[in-house]
Order: structure tokens, then sequence, then C-alpha cells
């Protein structure tokens, strides 16, 4: 059988398997496995998972998934949420819709140190929904704006999606770090323009906020700048070349069990649950990290992505049109799947057709990153809607999602811009050298 058909057919059969409900990791490191023992022989399929395990899980390359994620459970842990959105109100306090703009504001800085948007999502819904409907805001305008603002975590540094995308591309992590901040900053502009829109539109949608004192706005910023200092001594020091993603990784756990113990939530039940989630979250991500590489290495043998990518390239449409279809089709995933597997699987087909089209890696890495955090709030699955609604148990799935659809759109206009005008995403790694 020819192999190019016979990878497909090795694709359709994964696609049923996680259908059927097998986890992703064992999927794809299941059709590696048999795809290396047809196309060789079953010594080499079991060489294939005898070397690949050891060889990325005792990578020094890879410490910085573990290190990140329990920086951000450390961050988490610490509860510094409640203070970072009062600090953030108080700065925007007198904007129309200013609780809400905050929370955006707060999701961007909480995501970007907690590195987990559905983490960020679940705390703004503990701590800003309750303010919100203390003053009225309308139920919708509430939850859509903190489904949609936990999105931001994952694209603004450090962000464990890119990572896992640089280590599979082989590309700069450091410079894809850089080049997800001006595209976060851009997004979150981009929400408070909506909420000041639809606030303008629908003002009772959100009862104007009394202005703060220049006082209270100072001690508003003292309770959240060990945050902040945390995020430019991390993201800075990767920046300036002080150290690398890994030792950047390592820095931040250290910082982050600093600003533990500084608000005196160093215990020993808090240290251990960071630990413990820590572990299984690493051991969930390792498991689809070590299934991905072996199904690549079935996939390298078929050259199904060379080929593929050949076809596309040689196609009637022009290259910004087949972006464009790569694009739709990570936003119809992301309905159907998380953001980590969809990245791990689609990657190896994908990123041969972009390179073969003269893109560059670090701007789709961006643009792959923003589309698949939109499938956090894409029905029918959206988890971050989905997370928010077992927390506010009186509102309906379908209220949040409408209240979701004009953040959608901002989403859909931010792609636009960054496919548009490639330098927001390439201004700062150009800069790095």
């Amino acid at each position: 059988m020819d192999l190019f058909v016979l990878s497909l057919i090795g694709l359709f059969i994964l696609f049923l398997l996680l259908f059927m409900g097998m986890p992703i990791g064992y999927g794809m490191a299941l059709i590696g496995f048999c795809g290396a023992v047809y196309m060789m022989s079953l010594g080499a399929g079991f060489n294939v998972l005898g070397i690949f395990p050891y060889q990325y899980s005792a990578s020094y390359n890879f410490a910085v998934i573990p290190l990140f994620v329990l920086m951000g459970e450390i961050a988490f842990r610490s509860g510094f949420g409640g203070d970072l959105y009062s600090g953030v109100h108080k700065l925007l306090a007198g904007l129309p819709g200013s609780l809400a703009m905050a929370t955006v504001g707060a999701c961007a800085f909480f995501g970007a140190i907690c590195g987990s948007s559905t983490a960020t999502a679940a705390t703004m819904a503990s701590v800003a929904l309750p303010e919100m409907r203390k003053f009225r805001y309308n139920v919708k305008l509430a939850t859509g704006t903190i489904a949609s603002g936990g999105t931001l975590g994952i694209l603004i540094p450090p962000s464990i999606i890119f990572v896992i995308y640089g280590i599979m591309t082989e590309q700069s992590i450091g410079k894809l770090f850089m080049a997800g901040f001006l595209p976060g900053l851009l997004e979150a502009s981009l929400y408070m323009v909506t909420i000041y829109v639809l606030v303008k539109i629908h003002p009772d949608w959100a009862p104007p906020a009394p202005r703060t004192a220049l006082r209270e706005r100072i001690s508003g910023f003292q309770k959240t700048w060990p945050v902040f200092a945390l995020f430019i001594v991390v993201v800075g020091g990767i920046y300036r070349g002080f150290f690398t993603p890994t030792e950047a990784s390592a820095v931040g756990v250290l910082g982050a069990c600093l600003i533990m113990l500084g608000r005196r939530q160093f215990t020993r039940e808090n240290f251990i649950g960071s630990l413990l989630s820590s572990g299984r979250t690493t051991g969930m991500i390792f498991s689809i990290l070590i299934g991905a590489m072996i199904m690549n290495y079935w996939l390298g043998i078929s050259e199904l992505p060379m080929k593929m990518a050949e076809f596309v390239a040689n196609l009637p449409i022009p290259p910004i049109g087949i972006l464009a279809s790569i694009l739709f089709i990570y936003i119809i995933l992301g309905c159907l799947m998380d953001s980590m597997p969809m990245v791990l699987l689609t990657t190896p087909i994908f990123y041969p057709i972009i390179v073969k089209m003269g893109f560059n890696p670090i701007w789709f890495g961006v643009l792959v990153v923003r589309v698949v955090e939109i499938g956090l709030i894409t029905p029918p699955i959206g988890l971050n809607v989905f997370i928010i609604r077992g927390i506010v148990k009186d509102v309906s799935t379908f209220e949040i999602f409408k209240g979701v659809m004009p953040f959608f759109a901002a989403d859909i206009i931010c792609v636009i811009l960054l496919v548009a005008f490639p330098q927001i995403s390439l201004f700062l790694p150009s800069l790095m050298g």
C-alpha cells in the first residue's frame, strides 16, 4: 500500500480512537508504534517505544515545562488574585464598565504568571464576579468578560503552549515568548474597547462606579507590585539574555515561593498541594508530548507532511488563502479539543506547509496560540465557559455563551490584525538578535 494513503488511514484511525475516548497521548503513541512496525519492523517499533519516553522526559530543555507549571501552581495558591483585581480596578475606576475592564487587566497579568487559561478563569470568576454582581452588572457582560479574559494567559509569556510549539518546530522559545507579548496587549485592549462599546450601547449593563483618589490607586499598586516584579524578572531576563527560558522558569519558581512567603500563604498544605498538582499536570503534558513525538517519527518516515506541503503549495490559491484555511481549521478543532493536544497533533502537519509557503514560523506560532485559545470560549466545548458555569450555578451555559460572542468578534479582529501586520508579533523578537 502507498505510504501516503497508509498515513491518511492512520490519522483517520487516530481521530476515531480519540472520539471513542482513548487518551490522546496513548492514541498517538499507538498509531506511531503500529506505523513504525508496518514500515520497518517489530524491533524498530519497540526501539521507538524504548528510546523516546526517556529521551524527551530526561532532556534538559524539557525541564522548562514542569518548572513553569510549578511556578503557576505556587502563584495560584498564593491567593494574590483578589489584590491584583482590586489594584487594577482602582487604576481604571471611573471608566464605563471599569469593573469589567479591571477583570480583563487582572486576567492578563494573573494569566501571565499562572500560565493557565482555565485557572485564570476560575480565579477571576471567584474574585471578580461577586463584585460585578454587587454593582448590578449584566450577567452576560460579567461572565463573558471572565471567560474571554481567561484566554489571555497563554498568549502573554511565559506560555506552556509556546514552549511546546518551540520544541516541536525547533524555534527559539525566548523569541516566541517575546512574540506573544504585544499581541497579548492588543487582545486585552480590544476586549476593553468591546466592553466600552457594549456599555455605551447598553448603559444599564454596567452602572458607573465612583473614581478613586490618587492615594487609593497607589495603595492598590503596593499590593500588586510583587506580581509585576516577578513578570518583569522572568520575561525581562529572557529578553535581555540574562538567562535561558529554562533558567527563567527556575527563577520564576523561586520568585513565586517568595511571593507566597511574603503573603504568609507558604504553608505545608499549599506547598505540597502545588507540587502534587504540578506533578499531575506535568505527567499529563509529558504523556501527550511523548505520544506526539512517537507519532511524528512515523510521520517523518511516511513523508506525509512533506507531501502535503508540496500539494498545498502547488494549489491555485494564494498563500494567504491557505493560511486562512489553516486558521479556520484550528478554530473548528478548538470547538472539539483542548488547546495542547490540538497543537501537538496538528503542528507536524501544518508546519511544513507554512515553511514551504515562506511564512515566518515565529509569527505562525503566535497565530496558532491565538486561534486555539478562541476554542476555549466557542461551543460546543468552550472549556472556560463550563468552568464558569460550574462556579456560577444560577446562570445558564447559553447565557454565558451569549455574553462571550462580542469578545469572540474581538478575537477575530485581533487575528485579522496579526495576519495583516506581522510586525506586531515580530517586532520584539527582532530586537533580540
